[in-house]
């Protein structure tokens, strides 16, 4: 049975429209820029606001921004806050707060990092006015202030930055449309979010994650079921409104319920990734990368997720099959045990035992898990599996010691199609070789410089022939192994009206009768 923080007075919470919903996994994570897990993210956009907004085209529209310049060399940008821009605690937002927001973002994100390379300097001109000059023209600077893909560029209080930079801020102060209820959070369980009365939406009518974030509901709480069952049964009664991932296997049931709709909110399916930790041996060898493509043909690890064909496909792209870049791909390496376990031994693995980390509160991840294991097993990998609940499994893969000390060789995860689709925002093929990029840290100058040459290219036809290169290159060094795309459908009582079609689930414009 569900419970609900209880409120002062039972007449209010009669009146409250409160939105429930079952989301792909516990909130770990208070900071939008610490984490690049989807759930943070999601969080983040309700809580946080960024300067600008991806709208269902995946185009930036102004967000926080109410109107900006660019100079004629290019090189200098002027941007002007919206008016109205409080944060949680009654205090403005101020190109202070914009300039310490963006300096960590581009420490930690893979598309802030490119912009870094770009940027000479951010700086506040007065209350709202702010300035940011570069090295070199960027085009693409509306779009990455922009981001909805890995740690994104929320606006945070510079007070708050004030800290280490290498701990997680836990405030959860944004200026967003939702208040993050610290009271009634319950870790593995509840995360609930208020209505900000306080806040004053764009005019624009709502388009992706742009427009008008208008908050229909007094509350959204989430729910965490790490069993798959146990959520869509909830969703049958009633008892919860939405269920975020609802597992693949379970939606022929779903879609016979005339109460309940089943809807893809955008066509970009997940992919899933093999991440081996390539500071470890005998991982820090390509070769030994090259074996684990070698384990399971990626229908193996797609039917595991779902056992209908049409909602999944095997693609080699690594940007994505229906992405803008997803045309260029090579065919898929059939599976091979013995030349796997040949490319292990010339990497110089011996035979000492790699720790596996997975988990079975997302489902995917525990699915795929399962055959990597059995294929890594088959080709002689002696393994340590260590299954663990998602929160645990998402604050080791920072660690970047041997096992013994937290760290970890494999690791299962999948990608939103949006996060995968374009080379500035594939977390996973940033391949720096300063050990700033994500969970694995692999390290490959010639992939870098291929992704640079991406960002420089002129026109859509010469950033297409860059990523056919660029996709040559990494099927070398293999940072990851794309295991196959997968439908991201989400599912709600037929009751909720407003559900936008976006690069990732909004939970403004929702309204429950």
């Amino acid at each position: 049975m569900l419970t609900t923080a209880p409120l002062t007075e039972g007449v209010a919470q009669a009146r409250e429209r409160i939105l429930r919903v079952v989301p792909s996994a516990d909130l770990a994570v208070l900071d939008p820029m610490y984490s690049a897990v989807i759930i943070t993210r999601l969080y983040s956009l309700m809580v946080y606001e960024t300067l600008f907004s991806w709208d269902s085209k995946l185009q930036p529209q102004p967000q926080m921004v109410e109107r900006w310049s660019v100079a004629p060399d290019q090189l200098s940008w002027t941007f002007a806050l919206r008016p109205g821009l409080r944060f949680h605690d009654g205090s403005p937002v101020t190109p202070v707060d914009v300039a310490a927001s963006l300096r960590r973002w581009m420490t930690r994100d893979v598309l802030g990092q490119k912009l870094a390379t770009y940027v000479a300097g951010i700086d506040p001109v007065d209350a709202t006015v702010f300035h940011i000059r570069l090295t070199r023209p960027a085009a693409f600077l509306p779009w990455a202030l922009g981001s909805a893909v890995g740690q994104i560029p929320a606006i945070m209080r510079a007070a708050d930055l004030a800290g280490d930079p290498s701990r997680p801020v836990s405030t959860a102060i944004g200026s967003g449309p939702f208040r993050f209820d610290h009271a009634s959070r319950v870790s593995g369980s509840r995360a609930v979010f208020l209505r900000n009365a306080d806040y004053q939406p764009r005019a624009e009518p709502p388009d992706g994650l742009a427009g008008g974030r208008v908050v229909k509901v007094d509350r959204v709480e989430w729910h965490v079921m790490p069993d798959a069952s146990t959520a869509v049964s909830a969703l049958q009664a009633g008892e919860v409104d939405l269920v975020e991932a609802p597992l693949l296997d379970l939606l022929p049931a779903l879609e016979r319920n005339r109460a309940i709709t089943v809807r893809k909110i955008n066509q970009l399916n997940n992919q899933g990734i093999m991440r081996p930790n390539a500071l470890l041996p005998p991982f820090n060898d390509p070769r030994a990368r090259q074996a684990l493509a070698l384990l399971a043909d990626q229908s193996d690890y797609m039917s595991a997720v779902v056992g209908d064909p049409n909602r999944w496909h095997r693609c080699g792209a690594y940007y994505i099959c229906g992405g803008p870049y997803g045309q260029v791909q090579a065919a898929l390496p059939p599976p091979n045990i013995e030349r796997a376990r040949a490319l292990l031994a010339e990497a110089g693995y011996r035979g000492e035992p790699l720790t596996v980390v997975a988990t079975k509160e997302l489902a995917p991840i525990g699915q795929m898990s399962e055959v990597m294991i059995d294929g890594l097993r088959r080709a002689g990998v002696n393994l340590d599996v260590v299954w663990t609940d998602w929160g645990t499994m998402a604050s080791r893969q920072n660690q970047k010691g041997p096992p013994a000390s937290g760290g970890w060789n494999l690791q299962i995860t999948y990608s939103s199609g949006i996060t995968a689709s374009n080379p500035m925002t594939n977390v996973g093929t940033n391949m720096v070789c300063d050990g700033s990029n994500w969970m694995g840290w692999p390290c490959d100058d010639e992939t870098e410089a291929l992704r640079q040459a991406f960002v420089d290219a002129p026109d859509e036809p010469a950033r297409l022939a860059v990523t056919q290169r660029l996709q040559t290159r990494l099927e070398a060094v293999r940072p990851y192994i794309p295991l196959g795309e997968f439908d991201a459908p989400i599912a709600y009582r037929g009751n909720l009206r407003g559900v936008l079609d976006s690069p990732v689930i909004t939970y403004w414009n929702i309204e429950k009768p």
